[in-house]
């Protein structure tokens, strides 16, 4: 059954990419609002009144305690306003009702914090892995080929192969044990990974701008529907977001990003929510 879908972003405390954000879902065929965090506490707004959540870029506390610790932290421990629920409870209550979650850069390592990815065994609460320092040390702003998994489970990433979108952050090396970084190639919960020339995943600077073992650029959890990634796709939802936009008249007047948006709202249009 097709469905008008509800997409929100959460700002404040940092995020500043959620304009662009919200225009990649609403491109895409969503309708989206941009809610404060401090609505959410409030208990003016609810997570449940939505079917795709995204988590923008952005500083968030300024990566004070490091990146989106203090935003993790915040989402885990705050009560709503007249209740003892936390924002963490209403995510909870959000994932298990089969719906969307999103996180772009600050976001996904928002998620990582929170345990939301890569979640193992379908544990959403206990942090396995984190994002740190890029092993060049300071800030990266580049534009970076990505390879598509397509045995990945990833909602967003069906039907895709590559993908070209640009990074922007200074912590953006994802890092896990042995264990957990097996368990993400096995169960293919890595759908992006950055590459060489040759197509191949690569530990190389720059094609691989941080250092993120196994060249992981984004991971989703074992359904698919939650998903985190460092590079920026609403940074590139029209032809002249391109680089070389004035120098390739074959570029298509969308953006690669906008594809993950379609993906999701046709994934939710579709849902029996």
């Amino acid at each position: 059954m097709s469905r008008n879908v509800k997409a929100i972003v959460i700002t404040g405390n940092g995020t500043n990419c959620e304009r662009e954000v919200a225009t990649a879902c609403r491109l895409a065929g969503a309708d989206c609002d941009i809610v404060h965090i401090a609505e959410l506490l409030a208990g003016r707004v609810r997570l449940d009144s939505y079917h795709f959540l995204n988590l923008a870029g952005g500083f968030l506390d300024g990566d004070d305690l490091g990146s989106a610790k203090a935003g993790a932290n915040r989402l885990r421990h705050a009560a709503v306003r007249g209740s003892s629920e936390t924002l963490a409870d209403q995510l909870q209550q959000f994932i298990a009702a089969g719906k969307l979650v999103m996180g772009v850069c600050n976001g996904f390592q928002l998620m990582v914090k929170l345990g939301l990815l890569p979640a193992l065994g379908g544990d959403y609460l206990t942090q396995s892995a984190t994002l740190t320092h890029n092993d060049s040390g300071r800030f990266e702003d580049r534009w970076c080929e990505l390879a598509v998994d397509p045995e990945s489970p990833c909602v967003y990433t069906r039907g895709l192969d590559r993908l070209y979108l640009p990074v922007r952050h200074g912590e953006g090396k994802f890092i896990a044990d042995s264990a957990t970084l097996a368990a993400i190639d096995d169960d293919h919960l890595a759908p992006l990974r950055y590459i060489d020339a040759a197509g191949r995943p690569t530990q190389n600077y720059p094609q691989n701008p941080n250092g993120a073992l196994n060249a992981i650029a984004g991971v989703c959890d074992a359904s698919g529907r939650l998903f985190g990634l460092m590079p920026h796709p609403e940074a590139y939802v029209q032809r002249t977001h391109h680089p070389r936009w004035t120098r390739e008249p074959q570029l298509p007047e969308e953006g690669m990003g906008l594809w993950l948006y379609r993906n999701a709202v046709n994934f939710l249009r579709e849902a029996e929510l």
